[in-house]
C-alpha cells in the first residue's frame, strides 16, 4: 500500500484550506439590503409601440417628454428615420408599424417578456453592489426597447438602453436569419439570463472604467479586461463564471485545464507585449474557437480576457488590504502581474 507521509499531507491541506480560503474571500456575500435603491426597467418598446395605435404627433410629445434624449437617440441614430424636430419621420414610423416583421418581433418580445420583473430584482440587486463600492456613483435610468438587432445594450447621457429584440432566447426563431452579425456562437448566449450581466458590463466598461487608448500591447488589454470580470466577480456575487464571460461550459473546462500551456503559449509566442491589433485581435473577441490552440476547434475564445481575469484575481488574492477601488485604478498591468505571480501550473 503507498502511503503519503504526514507532513506532506499537512503541506497538501495548508494548499488547499490556502485555495478555499481565497475563493471564499473573492466571493464573499456582502450585505447591501441597506442602500436605499430600486430598478425600474422602463418599457420604452411598449411605449414606443403605443404609437402604433394612438395619436402619432401626441404620442412622440409623451415619448419626448419621459425619455427625453433616449427618445432624440432613438429616433435620430438607432432607426434612424429621421429628426424629431421635423414631423416628417411619422411617415416612416407608420412604415416600421405595418411591417410584418416588426409584428412579429413585437408579439414574440411580449411573450418573452409580459414583464420585467426578474431582471427589475436582479438589477437592483446589482445596483446596490455598484453603489457600496461606489456611494457617489449616479447610477443610470435602465429602458427596455427594440434595437432592430444592432446591439444589446445602448448607453447615452444618464441611460442604459437593454435591447429585448437580442435576449429573446438561443433558440428564438429570427436569428438564424441574423447569422452574418451574431453567428451562433454568440446568439447562444442571447438569453434573459444575460440582460443583468451584460448590463454591469457595459456600466463597467462604457462607463466607470472606459479603456485607456494608450493602452496597446496586449499585456495592458489583459489586465484592462480581467479588471473588468473581477469587477463583476464582485458586484455579480451570485452569478456563474460561464455568464460573466460568455463561455459554454466545455469552453470553461478547456480554459481551467489548459491553463499553464495557455500562459506558456503567450509567452513562448513573445505575446505580451505586442502591440499590433492585428495579431492579438483573435485572442480578446468573440469567436467559436481561438486558431493555433487545441484541437479539433475545442479552444475557447477571448484567452487573454480570461487569463487576464485570473491573473488579476490571483493578485487580489494575494493582496486581501487592496480595495476593489484601488484595482480599478491601478494602471500598472506590468505591477499587477508581477506582484501576482501568476504560475499556473
Amino acid at each position: 500500500m503507498i502511503t503519503t507521509p504526514y507532513k506532506a499531507k499537512q503541506i497538501y491541506l495548508i494548499f488547499f484550506i490556502g485555495l478555499i480560503l481565497a475563493s471564499c474571500g473573492r466571493n464573499k456575500k456582502i450585505d447591501v439590503s441597506n442602500i436605499n435603491l430600486e430598478v425600474k426597467i422602463e418599457r420604452f418598446d411598449q411605449d414606443f409601440d403605443a404609437m402604433r395605435t394612438r395619436p402619432m404627433a401626441q404620442q412622440a410629445i409623451h415619448l419626448h417628454n419621459k425619455y427625453r434624449v433616449f427618445y432624440q437617440d432613438f429616433i435620430e441614430r438607432i432607426l434612424p428615420v429621421g429628426n424629431i424636430k421635423d414631423t416628417a419621420y411619422f411617415k416612416a414610423l407608420r412604415n416600421v408599424f405595418n411591417n410584418k416583421a416588426y409584428n412579429d418581433l413585437r408579439q414574440d418580445v411580449e411573450a418573452t417578456y409580459p414583464n420585467l420583473d426578474k431582471q427589475n430584482t436582479e438589477l437592483t440587486e446589482a445596483f446596490k453592489y455598484i453603489k457600496h463600492y461606489y456611494p457617489q456613483k449616479k447610477m443610470p435610468k435602465v429602458y427596455a426597447y427594440f434595437s432592430g438587432f444592432q446591439a444589446q445594450t445602448s448607453i447615452g447621457d444618464g441611460y442604459f438602453a437593454i435591447g429585448l429584440d437580442l435576449f429573446l432566447g438561443a433558440n428564438s426563431r429570427f436569428y438564424p436569419s441574423i447569422t452574418s452579425a451574431f453567428p451562433h456562437y454568440m446568439s447562444r448566449h442571447f438569453t434573459p439570463e444575460n440582460i443583468t450581466p451584460r448590463v454591469i458590463e457595459g456600466i463597467a466598461r462604457e462607463d466607470m472604467f472606459p479603456e485607456d487608448d494608450a493602452d496597446k500591447s496586449l499585456l495592458s488589454k489583459m489586465i484592462y479586461n480581467g479588471k473588468i470580470m473581477y469587477f463583476m466577480d464582485k458586484i455579480l456575487p451570485e452569478v456563474g463564471d460561464t455568464t460573466k464571460i460568455s463561455y459554454t461550459g466545455a469552453q470553461m473546462k478547456w480554459c481551467t485545464g489548459f491553463e499553464p500551456k495557455i500562459w506558456s503559449y503567450f509567452l513562448d509566442e513573445n505575446l505580451l507585449y505586442e502591440t499590433d491589433y492585428p495579431k492579438i485581435q483573435k485572442y480578446l473577441t468573440e469567436a467559436p474557437f481561438t486558431p493555433g490552440l487545441g484541437e479539433n476547434n475545442e479552444s475557447a475564445p477571448k484567452l487573454a480576457v480570461w487569463t487576464g481575469w485570473q491573473i488579476v484575481r490571483t493578485y487580489m488574492d494575494k493582496h486581501p488590504d487592496v480595495t476593489l477601488q484601488q484595482l480599478m485604478k491601478e494602471k500598472d498591468a506590468q505591477k499587477i502581474l508581477n506582484e501576482s505571480k501568476y504560475r499556473p501550473k
